[in-house]
């Protein structure tokens, strides 16, 4: 009896969507240093601005992130950890099934993955990674060698299935034991890969699945997916209302150096006794109490929802545009109504 690897690498002798899937992952993991990932640990910001899956941003129109979150890795670990297991069981997978039903998948596997997390996650994660995926690369594994286990040697069959049943346990037992790692995707995933397996098999030497056997697996996936869709919890917040605030709030942040290099050359201009306070006065209400009687006006009008992550900031910020408005105020009054000889610091 032919060993199975050979019996496979004469059939496909290249596994060139894998090589081209780990390939995508490191080009997108090195992208992503270049503009400010950490390389043992990158932060939630900088993978959520590159499509990591996340409750409030993927159910605010963004559902794309349950595809592009099947390519971003948190760190060099996390990324080499996913890379090898791919190598080590995607050869054999994508030989197995071909090109295009591995790459169905994997690609099945992992958007279902993503979609268990968003229902069992959804607004408490961050969350990213091949891994569920590739477990539905290691179901596909399975379920091949177990419909093809009198076809395939007894020694190669125990290595191969119980090695990767091993693996693919421990390493979901694991993901109970250690906060962080995402186990609903891992386990969505290797559920996705049995059932679509089965969707798209095609055999070496025992009889090939009945029709009936593939709408039965088809259908099991579209149910599934169609319970888990309406199963998402409800957004803590609208993600686009999140991403306005911080948008506004930093726009303001650089607008307030610029009232505050005005107001340095105001009190530059008083102190050397070259403008009247008339004048000063004026000054001040043009570049100081105007612009942030402006600015107070434009971020009472943003989104005030108190679940919004920058809520908080925007209300401290809210505070002190009005004292510093009223205060501006105050000191224009007073100019205007008697003569003052120094003006007070910024």
């Amino acid at each position: 009896m032919q060993p199975l690897h050979l019996t496979l690498k004469s059939r496909v002798p290249q596994v060139t969507i894998t090589k081209l899937i780990i390939a995508a992952n490191i080009i997108v993991f090195v992208a992503m240093l270049s503009k400010g990932a950490g390389f043992w640990h990158s932060p939630n910001a900088i993978q959520l601005a590159w499509g990591a899956n996340f409750g409030p941003a993927t159910q605010d129109g963004e559902w794309w992130r349950l595809c592009t979150a099947m390519f971003l890795h948190f760190g060099i670990i996390h990324l080499l950890v996913n890379v090898w297991s791919l190598w080590d069981a995607g050869q054999l997978v994508e030989r197995m099934y071909g090109h295009l039903r591995f790459a169905g998948i994997y690609v099945l596997s992992g958007l279902t993955g993503n979609l268990v997390s968003l229902v069992i996650q959804g607004n408490a994660a961050v969350s990213g990674g091949a891994s569920g995926a590739i477990f539905g690369v290691y179901g596909a594994l399975l379920t091949f060698l177990w419909r093809e286990r009198e076809s395939i040697a007894r020694y190669e069959f125990r290595w191969l299935f119980w090695g990767a049943s091993v693996f693919s346990v421990a390493t979901i037992v694991f993901g109970f034991i250690v906060p962080g790692i995402d186990n609903s995707a891992h386990i969505g995933g290797f559920l996705t890969g049995i059932f679509s397996s089965i969707l798209l098999s095609q055999s070496i030497e025992v009889k090939p699945v009945s029709r009936n056997t593939k709408l039965l697996a088809a259908g099991v996936i579209v149910l599934a997916c169609v319970v888990l869709v309406l199963n998402i919890p409800a957004p803590k917040y609208r993600w686009s209302d999140e991403l306005l605030l911080r948008k506004k709030v930093d726009e303001f942040l650089l607008k307030d150096q610029a009232i505050n290099r005005s107001w340095l050359q105001i009190m530059h201009e008083g102190n050397k006794g070259e403008a009247t306070f008339d004048s000063l006065a004026n000054h001040i209400d043009e570049e100081i109490s105007e612009p942030y009687e402006q600015s107070f006006e434009q971020l009472s009008q943003l989104p005030s929802d108190p679940a919004l992550p920058s809520a908080a900031k925007l209300k401290n910020i809210l505070q002190y545009v009005e004292k510093r408005k009223s205060e501006s105020q105050v000191l224009a009054d007073k100019m205007r109504s008697k003569p003052i000889m120094q003006l007070p610091q910024p």
